[in-house]
């Protein structure tokens, strides 16, 4: 089961509600610079804070 009161450490939340408030066009803009910031962060291979890793890990 899932917490549905998680949310992400590093602000990834509050950002997509503010892109939620977004006309479409710029909601559209907006998601596709969160996918590229994300996506560089999968290739680099960046770490997890610990905060992530206590919260992900010791399941």
């Amino acid at each position: 089961m899932s917490d549905d009161n998680a949310q992400p450490t590093d602000g990834l939340w509050s950002r997509l509600r503010l892109i939620e408030g977004q006309p479409l066009a710029a909601r559209a803009d907006a998601y596709t610079a969160v996918h590229d910031e994300l996506f560089r962060r999968l290739e680099s291979g960046a770490k997890l804070d610990s905060h992530e890793k206590s919260a992900s890990g010791d399941r």
